[in-house]
């Protein structure tokens, strides 16, 4: 009795912060939706970027002085390099431009098929081989990305919007994937911020189109850029990072399922659209496919 007690505040911070990022990751489908009418994918990326790292930073430095910080050893920057270039460069500006052609709905559930990947790439680059629950899932996930690819919201097959939301997945799955062995030797907050910083760096060549759309954007519009910087990315990562510490990483990774959910519900109620029952389908198949890949076979 007294245990349950004694870790009872403990579960209510983690199960918290966990929907606090799952509220705010499902929301980020609908402000890109919505911005997306305004900005173009990679100027979006670059401002959102650029209001995350600003605020991570003062995240980051408010709790402890530059001295203080582990930097990276040579060893360390190419896989954050590659996480900074692929999970916050490619990932943005790839799902922005995919929002352009699908609804949130839609490419939330696409993107999601990333834990998925990620089991992939163990498996090729880890030695953790492939299971026949990862071969089942996967097929089972192709099967439900070939359905999105022939409905969307419009009823027209947005085969680009497809693509590009997997482009999107392959950039969160790698990033994820390099970003684990630098979290053994350097603090969660960190490897986020300077990852951010990486991928902010990378879209500077957007920022005169940045400059030009700032101009005639208007201001609710531009308030949805910053939402995106300060909420999905710097608070969103923040609070995952608290809980992915004081918990599993499995149990984390199951309480993303929730998110393409979430972010349906979010576009029916502020855009007023969903997905098409045959992309619903799909999407349904993609995450029941992640789902397989990721049980444990027992022994």
């Amino acid at each position: 009795m007294t245990t349950a007690v004694e870790t009872s505040p403990k579960t209510f911070l983690v199960t918290g912060a966990a929907s606090i990022s799952v509220l705010l990751w499902a929301s980020s489908f609908v402000g890109i939706r919505h911005a997306g009418t305004e900005f173009s994918a990679g100027a979006m990326s670059l401002a959102r970027l650029l209001v995350g790292s600003v605020l991570l930073g003062a995240f980051l430095f408010l709790r402890q002085s530059p001295s203080s910080l582990t930097w990276p050893d040579k060893r360390d920057w190419p896989p954050l390099l590659a996480c900074g270039l692929l999970w916050f460069g490619v990932y943005n500006v790839a799902l922005n431009a995919a929002e352009r052609r699908l609804d949130a709905g839609t490419a939330a559930m696409l993107v999601h098929i990333a834990p998925l990947l990620i089991a992939l790439l163990a498996g090729l680059t880890l030695g953790e081989g492939f299971p026949r629950q990862l071969v089942i899932g996967s097929l089972v996930a192709f099967g439900g990305v070939v359905l999105i690819g022939l409905s969307t919201s419009t009823g027209r097959a947005e085969t680009w919007g497809v693509i590009l939301c997997i482009i999107a997945a392959i950039g969160y799955a790698v990033g994820v994937v390099t970003q684990k062995p630098l979290l053994t030797r350097l603090p969660a907050a960190q490897v986020t911020w300077l990852a951010c910083m990486i991928g902010t760096l990378a879209c500077l060549p957007y920022a005169p189109a940045l400059t030009s759309e700032l101009r005639t954007a208007s201001a609710s519009t531009i308030w949805w850029v910053v939402y995106l910087g300060a909420f999905p990315t710097a608070l969103g990562f923040t609070t995952w990072a608290f809980a992915l510490r004081r918990t599993t990483a499995g149990r984390m990774g199951v309480t993303v399922y929730a998110v393409p959910v979430v972010a349906i519900l979010l576009a029916w109620l502020f855009l007023g659209e969903a997905p098409a029952l045959l992309a619903l389908i799909g999407g349904t198949l993609c995450l029941a496919g992640v789902a397989i890949s990721r049980r444990t076979g027992k022994a």
